[in-house]
């Protein structure tokens, strides 16, 4: 039986006092490659942000990588956040450091001491992202498609149980969209499961997968016709 990494009974989804989701019931196992599609102005971004805490769940419940969102500590959002890669759509690098050491930033701030276990934790996830060779450059060295794939070997530095990727396509042109897929799709066979905020429909066709969509304060699976 699968493992189950994500899963919301009857939860309401809040951004302060505003209810943006309500009667949310999803699940994802281990292994899934799911999509979470909507407008904007739907909800994903409220739906993405209660997964790494940075909304609290107010009420029903939700449980991530273990972790019960309805109870979950302050103090335990670090530990929750080690446990997944979270992909921004804007890379989020640091831009007055090299890849190397914008990489080397997060081992050191999750905890890691032992010097080669770094660099070779770092020379591992550039190399499953096609990068290897960029670690001595700064990121507005590398183009935007570059730049996405250094967000995603970053995400994957601590192997994570569930890495969400909030529309990493969304500022790459389409045939730079089509190779950071095909390197979250390579990612995902390796056994690591993914939930991915787009409203990039074309990738959708292209790599059918289970598909969850916000509208109307509600998020409910959307079966995909295959052609």
């Amino acid at each position: 039986m699968s493992k189950t990494i994500l899963e919301f009974k009857n939860a309401s989804i809040y951004q302060s006092e505003s209810l943006v989701l309500s009667n949310v019931n999803v699940q994802v196992d281990k292994g899934d490659f799911v999509y979470l599609i909507g407008k904007t102005g739907s909800g994903k971004s409220s739906f993405m942000k209660t997964l790494y805490a940075d909304l609290p769940l107010k009420e029903g419940d939700g449980s991530i990588v273990d972790f019960n969102l309805k109870t979950l500590k302050e103090k335990d959002i670090p530990f929750l956040r080690r446990k997944l890669g979270v992909v921004f759509q804007d890379f989020k690098l640091l831009t007055d450091r090299t890849i190397n050491d914008n990489l080397l930033f997060v081992l050191k701030a999750t905890g890691w001491k032992d010097k080669n276990a770094m660099s070779s934790r770092i020379e591992a996830v550039l190399d499953k992202v096609g990068m290897k060779t960029t670690g001595f450059k700064f990121p507005h060295e590398l183009s935007g498609g570059e730049q996405q794939r250094i967000a995603i070997a970053r995400a994957l530095l601590n192997e994570p149980e569930l890495i969400l990727a909030d529309e990493p396509t969304g500022n790459l042109d389409p045939q730079t969209s089509v190779e950071i897929m095909e390197v979250l799709q390579e990612i995902n066979k390796n056994g690591n499961t993914i939930l991915m905020a787009t409203h990039d429909y074309a990738l959708l066709l292209k790599y059918p997968s289970k598909t969850l969509k916000c509208d109307e304060n509600q998020v409910f699976e959307v079966v995909q016709r295959r052609s």
